[in-house]
């Protein structure tokens, strides 16, 4: 997650060094290619965040699965221990 914020905030900075660069051309054209740029770094954004809480929600499912597993465990050493049944007839 760490690296996610970093690259976030690097492309943050890129976007405010290309749009401060714009405001001083003064040239529409760069305007209107930065203005894509913004929009794909928006979208790259959005990306990023619905990446970020996928993961988040298949580390929830891991976690509740291994505490599944955990209760289980108990149950499964406890027969294995148990004495065997004989069986009859």
């Amino acid at each position: 997650m760490f690296l996610t914020k970093k690259n976030l905030a690097t492309a943050r900075a890129v976007g405010v060094a290309i749009l401060a660069t714009a405001m001083f051309s003064g040239c529409a054209t760069y305007r209107d290619e930065f203005a894509t740029i913004n929009s794909r770094l928006d979208q790259l954004d959005a990306k990023v965040q619905n990446a970020a809480q996928s993961a988040e929600s298949a580390n929830q499912s891991a976690q509740q699965a291994n505490q599944r597993l955990d209760q289980i465990e108990g149950r499964v050493q406890r027969l294995e221990s148990s004495p065997r049944r004989v069986p009859r007839g």
